[in-house]
């Protein structure tokens, strides 16, 4: 690397998150509506520039305190964006991360320095967003739908227990399909990566049904 090569400066990182979420039944994504130039006003993912001094799990998660209060979403990564013109202020490298958590424990800040409002978002819904960030999620949302079915990404959405019908749902919303309820019991009882807490809940009715979590350690095997 020849450090004074013109070629290597005016460049610079944005680090990207796609928080996920499930609210009765809908798939949902966290946005931004941004304060500040460039996009002034327009949605966007959360996120921001990386400063010189962290990593880009460190920054991720400094960017989205900042802009939404958020302080426990476990993110994995997503993609990369590299064309050359996707910031119209210098050249930016985008990485993407996706993360899924409870809606109820995400304690939402409206606005900020750089941002005057959040809200989650339908993922069925979304409105035109700053950058590139439309085809961000768009791959994030794959990403998603492509650990539901082979990882337990879903353990921090319910880190108190699910009913089955209750993740079923959850299954259903993000996979934007219906499953056959006798089929995705069986599925989900022989594959070994949840277990039964000896507790009852009720969901969608009077009759309470039983509560499983996660396991601490398991095999990632395909649900469908």
């Amino acid at each position: 690397m020849e450090k004074n090569n013109p070629l290597y400066k005016n460049q610079g990182v944005h680090v990207i998150g796609s928080i996920f979420t499930v609210d009765k039944g809908v798939c949902k994504v966290l946005l931004i509506q941004r304060d500040n130039d460039p996009y002034k006003g327009c949605w966007a993912l959360t996120g921001g520039a990386l400063h010189n001094n962290e990593t880009l799990e460190e920054g991720l998660l400094r960017e989205i305190k900042e802009k939404t209060n958020i302080n426990n979403a476990d993110f994995i990564f997503s993609a990369i964006y590299s064309d050359v013109d996707r910031s119209p202020i210098m050249r930016m490298i985008g990485v993407s991360y996706i993360a899924v958590m409870d809606i109820k424990k995400a304690n939402l800040v409206t606005s900020t320095e750089k941002t005057r409002n959040a809200l989650w978002f339908s993922i069925d819904d979304i409105p035109e967003l700053a950058y590139d960030h439309n085809m961000v999620l768009n791959d994030a949302i794959k990403v998603l739908k492509s650990k539901i079915v082979s990882s337990d990404i879903l353990k921090s959405l319910y880190p108190d227990g699910f009913t089955l019908p209750e993740i079923q749902k959850v299954y259903e919303a993000i996979l934007d399909k219906e499953l056959d309820r006798r089929n995705f019991r069986k599925k989900m009882l022989s594959l070994g990566f949840i277990e039964d807490t000896n507790k009852t809940a009720k969901f969608e009715g009077n009759k309470p049904a039983k509560l499983y979590k996660f396991k601490d350690e398991i095999e990632i095997k395909n649900v469908f």
